[in-house]
C-alpha cells in the first residue's frame, strides 16, 4: 500500500543477531504493546464496528505473538526485560495531531507505519538467521505485520476520504524516516 521512505541498512541485523537475546526481549514487549494498542482502540472508539473488530482480531493475534516470543525465550533460559520507553514509538506518537477526527486519522497512520517499520525489520532478521525453526517463526511473523499495516490503512480509509489519508500519510512517512534515520542500531526492533 505504501513504501517506507528509509530503508534500514543490512548492519542493522548483524547488530541485532549479536545480541540476539536482548532483541528477543525487545520483540516480546513490542508484541504486548501492539496488542495494548489494540485493546486502547477499541475500547475507545466503540461506536466504529469495523474497527471495533479488526482490533479485537489485532489484539488477539498480537497475544499470540507475544506467547510464541516468550516460548522462544524460556527454551534459551531468558526472560522479559523490565518495560522500556521506545525512543522510536514516543517520537512518532508527538506527531499525532489532537482532534477527534485528527487524533484517529493520525493513531490509524502512524500503527500503520510501525507496523510497515516492523516487517521490515522482521525481514531483515529472517534474511540474517540461518535456516531453521527460528527463521521460519520470523518469516511468519514478517507476513503477519506486512497484513497489519495495510489493515491500518484500510481502516483509516473506511473513515476519512482517500485524499486526506493520502497527503496525511505522505507527511508522517516523511517525517518517520527522519527518525529512523536518526536511530543508532541496537539489539531491538526499533
Amino acid at each position: 500500500m505504501f513504501e517506507l521512505r528509509f530503508h534500514t541498512p543490512k548492519p542493522w541485523a548483524q547488530v541485532v543477531l549479536a545480541d540476539f537475546d536482548r532483541f528477543l526481549q525487545d520483540h516480546a514487549a513490542a508484541e504486548k504493546k501492539a496488542s495494548g494498542m489494540a485493546v486502547s482502540m477499541f475500547s475507545h472508539y466503540p461506536d466504529k464496528p469495523v474497527l471495533v473488530e479488526a482490533m479485537i482480531n489485532l489484539a488477539l493475534e498480537e497475544m499470540n505473538h507475544f506467547r510464541q516470543v516468550i516460548k522462544i525465550m524460556h527454551d534459551r533460559g531468558i526472560y522479559q526485560a523490565p518495560d522500556a520507553k521506545d525512543p522510536y514509538i514516543n517520537t512518532l506518537r508527538q506527531l499525532i495531531r489532537q482532534g477527534p477526527d485528527e487524533y484517529l486519522m493520525d493513531r490509524l497512520l502512524t500503527a500503520a507505519i510501525i507496523e510497515a517499520r516492523g516487517c521490515e525489520r522482521f525481514g531483515l532478521v529472517t534474511d540474517a538467521l540461518p535456516a531453521g525453526p527460528l527463521k521460519t517463526f520470523y518469516q511468519v511473523i514478517t507476513d503477519s505485520e506486512a497484513r497489519h499495516h495495510e489493515l491500518f490503512v484500510e481502516l483509516a480509509l473506511e473513515y476519512f476520504p482517500r485524499e486526506k489519508v493520502e497527503a496525511r500519510l505522505s507527511e508522517l512517512l516523511d517525517e518517520e524516516a527522519a527518525i529512523t534515520a536518526a536511530l543508532p542500531h541496537r539489539a531491538a526492533l526499533h
